[in-house]
């Protein structure tokens, strides 16, 4: 990815922090608590590094969620990959770039992308407007069903936003 390059050589010129991945970001003091402004959508499941996936009929949505765009502040880019590019659970497919950090995102299901959000790619904002919406990121075609397995349910994911898990 040579705009994660670019990105990280242009944070460096205006001297903003480029952090390795979103739950890095993430990193707040327990203090602060669970910082949410909408309700989770009860259908969805979590990775521990806040993003998100809606499954239907075999194909997964996925963007980042609610605290995640709150915690991050404003979305101001964000580097997606290609239709057709393969995703696999736990790696890193894009970037999402705001005015605090540039961050890593990870796919929470394998499969193909058969969709990317070209609205986010023109207006990143959306994320901040609609994490749970229209501020979704791509969509997969899943080549395992069990890669849900494992993912946080969203009561777990709120506890786990709780307790601080990053």
């Amino acid at each position: 990815m040579a705009l994660r390059s670019m990105a990280a050589q242009a944070a460096t010129i205006l001297r903003i922090r480029c952090q390795p991945h979103l739950a890095q970001a993430l990193a707040i003091p327990l203090a602060r608590g669970f910082a949410t402004t909408v309700p989770i959508p009860q259908d969805l499941k979590f990775l521990e590094s806040h993003e998100w996936v809606k499954v239907e009929s075999g194909t997964g949505t996925v963007g980042i969620s609610d605290h995640a765009q709150h915690e991050l502040g404003d979305v101001v880019f964000a580097d997606l990959p290609e239709i057709g590019s393969s995703v696999t659970k736990g790696k890193n497919f894009g970037v999402v770039e705001s005015v605090k950090a540039c961050s890593d995102i990870y796919s929470p299901v394998s499969g193909e992308v058969i969709e990317v959000n070209e609205e986010v790619k023109q207006t990143p904002a959306l994320v901040n407007k609609n994490a749970f919406g229209e501020g979704w990121l791509i969509k997969v075609k899943m080549s395992n069903v069990s890669d849900l397995d494992g993912l946080m349910d969203p009561a777990a994911y709120e506890e786990h936003v709780k307790s601080g898990g990053h």
